[in-house]
């Protein structure tokens, strides 16, 4: 499934036939860097936010997740770069860092040949707890406000990747998967707000 917008498109789902194709499942979404710029890092520390600490592990309990965090950054194209396989899941380096004022950015694949990091995704429901260990040794506690399916043709770029008032997360992943053609048509969001203390 491969996240596919100018800022952050190249989701992650390959097709079975070729799984590195970005065609069969890349989150389909048109931003350019100037719509999808990330809200401000330096942010002093305070009961709502964190202060930045780069990612490193991701757990989600209720759907059995438990992956290391690789970077990625954006392609030649613009286009969010993706994993190079099933696992592990990525945080997008242009986003802020899980805990920090604005939208963190996670991605997996759903589907690379074999299922992927976030082949439950779709199990997640409201309330159900995200785990994200930082280098400092800190926790980001988050939980799940709402999933959300959308068409990769009418990718909500802002809405996903655009400026918020507290710290979030995102967690993007290929959905809609046409069995006639064996392309993910869809890009499925979880959103998620940190736990307040």
């Amino acid at each position: 499934m491969l996240v596919s917008i100018a800022l952050a498109t190249g989701l992650i789902g390959g097709s079975e036939k070729s799984p590195g194709r970005r065609t069969a499942g890349e989150p389909a979404a048109s931003a350019t860097p100037d719509d999808t710029s990330p809200p401000p890092t330096a942010v002093p520390a305070s009961p709502s936010v964190m202060r930045r600490s780069v990612p490193v592990r991701l757990r989600i309990p209720a759907i059995g997740v438990d992956s290391s965090l690789m970077h990625l950054g954006l392609e030649s194209d613009g286009t969010l770069e993706t994993p190079p396989g099933a696992f592990p899941a990525g945080w997008f380096t242009g986003s802020p860092t899980p805990g920090q004022l604005g939208p963190a950015i996670i991605v997996g694949h759903v589907r690379y040949v074999t299922p992927g990091v976030f082949a439950r995704l779709t199990d997640l429901r409201p309330g159900d707890g995200i785990a994200v260990k930082r280098r400092d040794g800190s926790t980001a506690e988050f939980r799940v406000t709402r999933l959300a399916h959308f068409a990769k043709s009418a990718f909500p770029t802002k809405r996903v990747y655009g400026n918020i008032d507290h710290a979030g997360l995102r967690l993007i992943t290929c959905g809609g998967l046409d069995a006639d053609t064996n392309v993910f048509e869809e890009n499925v969001v979880v959103f998620a707000d940190l736990e307040q203390s």
